[in-house]
């Protein structure tokens, strides 16, 4: 994965604990840089020594051709915490082109009618989505569920109140708060299935719908997968981006089964080949590699963001979590390396075949 040096060209605050990034991508770079709404970044740093790399997901819309996006200090988070406490304007960070998967291409055609759940700082790419449908498809619509402690926390307010007074018959929000009274039972506390139940039958019906987005943590977005799921909304229509994975390297503990056994694994990447042993069933393709000095592309480390993902070439793996590959790409061989224990004599995985 290659990284550019890029400067920070603004700073603003859009909650107490909230930054949003405004990255001076020079116009030499603006070709590489094109971007989908919903897409994320890849950045790294350097912090007290220790090379950090996270995802963020851009909350500008391609449409106005800037990059931003928003990080949300979070508790024991180092790179979150350097942004917030740390981070000034005219500093550079490093920062690979724009990925990810969570969007649906725009229409000039079709009226479409869309649907989006988010939490917290899941509203980053939300934002960015409704943004660019929106200005392009004139007569679509969106209805935006947003879950928020208080209304001091509500992230990017400003912005989704501009865009509701902009496209005031084709945009509704709905703010839910956690700690916090509202006067409606409805809007008080999460979202849960008898909340989605309300929903559906006095705000939106399902069968009206085109595409759903939600975009938060794992519970919330797997109980509104299940419920639309349950209700017969097919899963090409269901998009979600996880946020909130503890990027912690995969272990566990070793099933007798490989106790003693070693695999000899082959990493192909960038026309280039790494070979190393490791136990069978212990750690992933992608730290035992790191290990062994391969420069390979990782972001969350968390099974989410599929930029570890390469082609099982040869052997077999035991993938822990995968929030990312779709089944077709399972099927294909795909797996994401920060997520799989090889447990074969011999595992090769291709990097370069992306598929």
């Amino acid at each position: 994965m290659q990284f550019y040096p890029i400067k920070v060209r603004q700073l603003d605050r859009s909650t107490q604990d909230c930054t949003i990034v405004t990255l001076d991508v020079t116009p030499e770079l603006h070709d590489q840089f094109q971007y989908k709404q919903g897409q994320y970044l890849n950045l790294k740093t350097h912090i007290n020594g220790e090379e950090v790399r996270r995802s963020y997901s851009l909350c500008s819309s391609p449409l106005d051709s800037e990059w931003k996006i928003g990080v949300k200090k979070v508790h024991d988070g180092k790179f979150s915490t350097y942004v917030h406490d740390e981070l000034q304007e005219g500093d550079e960070l490093e920062v690979a082109v724009p990925d990810g998967r969570f969007f649906v291409e725009c229409t000039d055609t079709e009226q479409r009618n869309y649907v989006a759940f988010a939490a917290g700082s899941g509203i980053t790419p939300i934002l960015s989505i409704i943004k660019t449908h929106l200005t392009k498809e004139a007569n679509s619509t969106f209805k935006l569920f947003y879950v928020n402690q208080s209304v001091s926390t509500i992230m990017l307010k400003e912005e989704l109140e501009a865009l509701k007074n902009r496209f005031m018959d084709r945009l509704e929000i709905y703010h839910f708060l956690t700690q916090e009274q509202r006067d409606v039972e409805l809007f008080n506390g999460r979202l849960s299935e008898k909340k989605l139940e309300i929903i559906f039958k006095t705000i939106c019906e399902l069968d009206s719908l085109d595409h759903f987005f939600i975009c938060g943590p794992e519970p919330m977005i797997f109980m509104i997968r299940d419920f639309l799921e349950a209700k017969g909304v097919v899963k090409k229509q269901i998009h979600f981006e996880l946020f909130g994975t503890s990027g912690k390297s995969v272990k566990k503990k070793v099933p007798k089964a490989f106790d003693g056994k070693v695999s000899d694994v082959t990493v192909l990447e960038g026309g280039k080949s790494i070979n190393f042993k490791t136990p069978q069933g212990v750690n992933s393709i992608l730290d035992e590699a790191l290990k062994n000095n391969a420069d390979l592309p990782f972001a969350c480390k968390g099974g989410v963001c599929c930029t570890c993902k390469a082609k099982l070439v040869e052997g077999q793996v035991d993938m822990q979590v995968n929030y990312g590959l779709e089944d077709d790409e399972i099927e294909n061989g795909y797996i994401l390396t920060c997520q799989s224990l090889p447990i074969s004599d011999k595992v090769v995985v291709d990097f370069d075949e992306k598929g």
